[in-house]
């Protein structure tokens, strides 16, 4: 994506900051709706994802087919494409999200004054939430609801390759915020295609309160580059598994292998295989092997290289010297980095120097060495004996999620609801006048 933002169409700047005053208007509603008419619109359109199945699939296989006209990867082709049991999955994720505790009001602090001025400390909505975002079509839907359940509006703004599907989906949100006796505006896609209308959007910081981009890293810098409002982001996932001197080696196996297969084209699979030099020899070639049988090409230090060459199982064409370039690359496919370390916190440096600070994992027997990595490893989710995979909001018990961030203000992690409010401070007083 060009650093430069194109430029404006007078009509397009007309449209955009029409559907973010609406938005704003519709904020302001959902911030004291209350609960009851939030999960009705839920419900809503949970029920009518199932029964749109053919209407959403349809304007999926029109931009399925564009995609492969075009030549996507097959990994962004994934992203893209919708099922009917990845929209029943869709539609049980929004069930999830509507019997969630509602955040907005929740007092989070509560004092009384010497004076007796008492004060309370509340969860509200941001307000308007503008969602960026590229390829995959459930992000419409997870972030509407994320949106919806915590009192805020969302503008979406959708990739081209996704067009029709997020058209669809966002009908569906229509009907189900109407069925419920809630603004349409609650939830807007905007309906075109044209970069100025994104360009336009970035510009509303009296209307918009908060942007999260979702998508390439090109994608993710240019929002950041070019908005006049606060971004909540990562720029992208090089996610590391790290195997101890006491890794196990099942454990090793199957998690390296989860961590890197399961989908590789999404942010939170492993990029990055670290292996303890007293654990390599007998580790890294069943590990190496696991996931060459799964087509991963292994790219590989010159001690890893020299201890996988002769190694069964291996084809010559998956097996290549690391470049530099390698040990910072989000591959977002079956490639993964490997490299051997002499000690665990040649390990964490490594890892704190050359990775995202997304999602890094420790395969381990030793508590004391996990509770070190976990300590000392900055990332959003850091993890012991357990996959990369599930740094994800659906898997925290958040019913779904809005996005994950690398930031340290606000929200790190996978964002739910509460990551969605802001707070502010009630003052009850009998009088009360300062001197």
């Amino acid at each position: 994506m060009s650093s430069s933002p194109p430029s404006e169409d007078p009509a397009l700047v007309r449209l955009v900051t029409s559907l973010a005053e609406s938005a704003r208007a519709a904020a302001l509603t959902l911030a004291t709706c209350g609960t009851a008419p939030k999960n009705r619109a839920l419900a809503a359109i949970a029920r009518l994802l199932t029964e749109s199945t053919a209407e959403i699939l349809a304007g999926n296989a029109t931009d399925v087919a564009a995609a492969r006209e075009r030549g996507l990867a097959a990994a962004q082709i994934d992203r893209l494409t919708l099922t009917a049991p990845r929209l029943e999955a869709l539609a049980r994720s929004v069930e999830q999200v509507a019997a969630l505790p509602d955040p907005v009001g929740e007092e989070l602090a509560v004092w009384t004054r010497p004076n007796g001025l008492r004060l309370r400390k509340v969860r509200v909505p941001i307000g308007v939430i503008g969602i960026i975002y590229e390829s995959r079509p459930n992000v419409t839907i997870d972030c509407a609801v994320l949106c919806l359940k915590s009192g805020n509006a969302a503008i979406l703004r959708g990739g081209s390759e996704s067009f029709h599907t997020n058209r669809a989906l966002a009908g569906v949100i229509a009907r189900g915020l109407a069925e419920a006796g809630l603004p349409a505006e609650a939830v807007q896609l905007i309906p075109t295609t044209d970069r100025a209308a994104l360009n336009t959007l970035l510009k509303l910081d009296h209307l918009v309160q908060c942007l999260i981009p979702r998508g390439g890293e090109s994608l993710i810098r240019f929002v950041v580059e070019n908005s006049r409002i606060p971004v909540i982001k990562h720029y992208n996932g090089i996610c590391s598994v790290y195997l101890d001197a006491q890794a196990d080696a099942g454990l090793a196996e199957s998690i390296t292998v989860n961590a890197k297969v399961s989908r590789p084209g999404v942010c939170n699979a492993a990029e990055q295989l670290i292996v303890h030099a007293d654990a390599a020899p007998a580790l890294l070639p069943r590990v190496a092997g696991a996931l060459a049988a799964k087509g991963v090409e292994l790219c590989c230090d010159p001690r890893a290289l020299a201890l996988l060459a002769a190694k069964p199982g291996i084809r010559a064409e998956q097996l290549r010297a690391a470049t530099p370039a390698d040990f910072h690359t989000e591959f977002l496919g079956l490639v993964i980095a490997v490299r051997i370390v002499d000690s665990l916190e040649e390990a964490i440096a490594t890892i704190n120097r050359d990775g995202s600070g997304h999602t890094d994992v420790i395969v381990t027997s030793d508590e004391a060495a996990a509770r070190r990595f976990q300590a000392a490893v900055d990332s959003s989710v850091v993890g012991w004996n357990a996959s990369t995979r599930f740094n994800d909001g659906f898997e925290f018990g958040f019913g779904a999620e809005i996005g994950i961030s690398t930031d340290r203000l606000h929200a790190r992690g996978p964002m739910g609801l509460p990551e969605l409010c802001s707070y502010k401070y009630l003052m009850d007083g009998a009088g009360q006048v300062r001197g």
